[in-house]
């Protein structure tokens, strides 16, 4: 996966949120290891205080954890990681509805289209 920041926001915030997406979407699977601070500052372009700061964000969340000799791990619990793809979804779901409003379709017509659209896609 590609690191992608936005001058709008502290970098740090947006490395939790894209380490969040790729523990969600399995990128990093549920338990597994986090490549080295180093490593992924280097991987992501970023000091690697920055990178350090966003770990420790993700570990406060509880969705990685630190073994002091061997690094840092994603979490084993699987509902939690659940949980937080599910709130990413409503999140990107909830901006979603909101421009489709701001064009004038109602809920039921952005429904409409989508289940029109998914018939088209399994042709």
């Amino acid at each position: 996966m590609i690191w992608d920041f936005q001058g709008d926001r502290p970098i740090y915030l947006q490395i939790v949120e894209q380490v969040q997406l790729r523990i969600v979407s399995g990128y990093y699977p549920a338990g597994s290891k986090l490549p080295a601070v180093r490593d992924l500052a280097a991987e992501a372009s970023v000091n690697p205080n920055t990178m350090q700061k966003a770990l420790a964000e993700l570990e406060r969340k509880g969705l990685v954890y630190s073994q002091r000799t061997a690094g840092r791990f994603i979490t084993e619990d699987k509902s939690m990681i659940e949980q937080i793809k599910q709130s990413l979804a409503r999140e990107q779901v909830d901006e979603f509805l909101k421009k489709m409003q701001a064009l004038g379709c109602t809920v039921g017509e952005v429904i409409t289209l989508l289940s029109q659209m998914e018939k088209e896609e399994i042709k």
